[in-house]
């Protein structure tokens, strides 16, 4: 009796093994796509602070400026309904093996950092509709979360970044970006 159960654990344990190697996960596909950066911003994502019939008074509530939710609060959520964020390495990274000493400093400081975070990409959803993830050279992995009003076509993404110094600093760059569809 108890050997037939380890003989149904193994077979099932084979069976699990040889559908992750049988390469059943989607491979990357490699393009070549111009990249810009964005940031929350009032700049980058077209909001102001007031209305303006409050004479710009009332300070602590943000509003849409341009487009068709032009005069809406903004909420600062993505398309999708997520908040945006930077991609992080995690504990186990590139940057671990750069700088092995600061591993103790983020497991005791920063716990929440032993996993690695996806960025926020913005997209043109008629190609790539929300979840599809990608490897932007110098950024990191991003997962497809919004769509900005001038990201149109195949090859044009939108990186998030968490201030808008750093959204400068990156600019428009022409990178072969990996991507991989849900």
């Amino acid at each position: 009796m108890v050997l037939s159960y380890m003989k149904q654990n193994l077979i099932i344990c084979l069976i699990c093994v040889s559908a992750l190697l049988s390469a059943c996960a989607k491979k990357p596909v490699a393009t070549r796509m111009e990249t810009t950066a964005y940031c929350g911003c009032q700049i980058c994502c077209d909001w102001q602070r007031g209305k303006n019939q409050y004479l710009h008074l009332d300070f602590w509530n943000k509003y849409v400026s341009a487009g068709k939710a032009a005069g809406r609060p903004y909420s600062g959520l993505t398309a999708h309904g997520t908040n945006p964020e930077e991609p992080e390495e995690g504990l186990f990274s590139a940057d671990s093996v750069q700088r092995p000493w600061m591993i103790p400093v983020r497991i005791v400081l920063f716990p929440w950092f032993l996993m690695a975070e996806d960025g926020t990409i913005a997209a043109d959803t008629r190609y790539y509709p929300f979840g599809t993830r990608m490897y932007v050279p110098g950024y990191g992995w991003g997962v497809v979360e919004d769509r900005g009003g001038a990201i149109k076509g195949r090859h044009r993404i939108d990186l998030f970044f968490d201030s808008h110094q750093e959204a400068l600093q990156w600019g428009r760059k022409t990178l072969p970006v990996n991507i991989v569809l849900p």
